[in-house]
């Protein structure tokens, strides 16, 4: 049910139930102004709790421990988590996401950091400061009214809702300052910071090497090739739901392939969408080896890209970060009429974006062993230039000044 189209009986229930009980969950936002507000306590949440210490979120908590560190801020962060098992610095406290837990800290914090929407019901105080970070760069998905008649109204009115919150979007182009408006359905300020999570595909990169082949116990100079499959589902119409269903990759004839075209001895990281890892503990395969490696539990993929040489996915993202640090991309879209049957019509064409396209594993093989990298970053580099990135690792240093008030530049 699209977001201008009129509602079935069935939906209309659906939504007057989410009305009552979102009006309900506010009268706890209201009990809870009764305590003053702190400014110097930042709430922060990935992938409305169920995501970790991850995203652009966390680029923002390690540029604020480092400022307190070195005796500059003295700020509290509060990470609301549906799974308290999660790891994360001793310097932040961990909340339990429940609906007092939320009420309370976000209605007593001076700023809300966050990679997706409020908790509907949400609401803020005068001088409360709402940062939307968002967790995308350029799309290959659609959101919001781009998504036309599959775009639910339950999720345009939930977007509405939380859109009126936002005081600062984060922009890392001027791609997303225009898509943006109906992408988020916003019409506030959005500020040139760059993204966070791409500072350490700028700063960290030989780190994050090192680091990952080391926890895995694998060679330092093998090669990575990290497959990211996109979230699936999860639309807020009737029900929500993801979808787990297995990878159908060859995945030892993409490690043969891999090792034909680039040599060197090669790896496979499997990393689920957030949403879809909090679902499940792996990733189906139909294949067993012991050079793929399920890497799904880890809460931040970008430190992942930045330790990988090929990237491979279907429809997020996040290729488009791996672009920027020079990896290969590739796509392997085996359900593409059923997604877009799904989710509504691509953002692109895919088969205009500098990533060569498969919808089955015959092609993809053929994609990598006919890779011509010097065609490829002619591609990325005319497609960068069009988005009008401006990313230069330096994204979290701005959202931190901008929390200060110091400004953005």
């Amino acid at each position: 049910m699209g977001y201008g189209e009129r509602s079935d009986l069935t939906e209309i229930i659906y939504i007057t139930k989410r009305k009552i009980k979102a009006f309900s969950h506010s009268l706890f936002y209201y009990a809870c102004r009764v305590f003053p507000i702190d400014r110097h306590k930042i709430v922060m949440w990935t992938f409305e709790g169920g995501g970790g210490y991850g995203c652009s979120p966390k680029y923002v908590a390690e540029e604020i421990l480092k400022r307190n560190h070195a005796g500059k801020t003295s700020y509290k962060i509060i990470w609301l988590l549906n799974d308290m098992n999660k790891e994360f610095p001793l310097e932040i406290k961990k909340v339990k996401n429940t609906l007092w837990n939320r009420a309370y800290h976000l209605s007593t914090a001076g700023t809300w950091i966050s990679n997706t929407r409020t908790f509907y019901g949400t609401k803020k105080r005068k001088k409360q400061y709402y940062i939307q970070t968002w967790h995308s760069t350029i799309w290959i998905k659609p959101i919001g009214k781009y998504r036309g008649k599959k775009f639910p109204k339950m999720a345009y009115l939930a977007s509405v809702a939380d859109s009126k919150l936002i005081d600062y979007v984060l922009s890392g182009s001027k791609w997303c300052e225009y898509m943006y408006r109906d992408g988020l359905i916003y019409d506030g300020e959005i500020v040139r910071t760059g993204t966070p999570r791409c500072d350490v595909l700028f700063n960290e990169v030989q780190e994050k090497r090192r680091y990952f082949r080391k926890e895995y116990d694998i060679p330092s100079e093998a090669m990575i090739l990290i497959y990211a499959p996109t979230f699936r589902g999860g639309s807020q119409s009737k029900c929500r739901s993801v979808n787990t269903d297995e990878a159908t990759i060859e995945f030892e004839r993409l490690i043969s392939s891999l090792e034909k075209r680039f040599g060197g001895r090669w790896y496979i990281f499997l990393r689920l969408h957030p949403q879809l890892a909090a679902k499940m503990e792996k990733l189906k395969v139909r294949q067993k080896s012991d050079r793929l490696i399920d890497v799904s539990q880890r809460p931040d993929m970008n430190e992942i890209i930045a330790a990988s040489d090929v990237f491979l996915t279907d429809y997020s993202s996040a290729i488009y970060e791996a672009a920027m640090m020079g990896l290969p991309g590739f796509i392997y879209a085996d359900d593409l009429e059923e997604y877009i049957a799904d989710r509504g019509e691509l953002v692109f064409d895919m088969y205009q974006l500098p990533f060569p396209v498969a919808v089955n594993n015959n092609e993809l093989m053929d994609n990598v062993l006919n890779f011509d990298s010097h065609d490829y970053q002619c591609k990325v580099d005319a497609f960068m230039k069009e988005v009008g990135i401006f990313e230069d690792g330096r994204a979290s240093e701005r959202v931190v000044d901008l929390i200060e008030g110091t400004g953005i530049i």
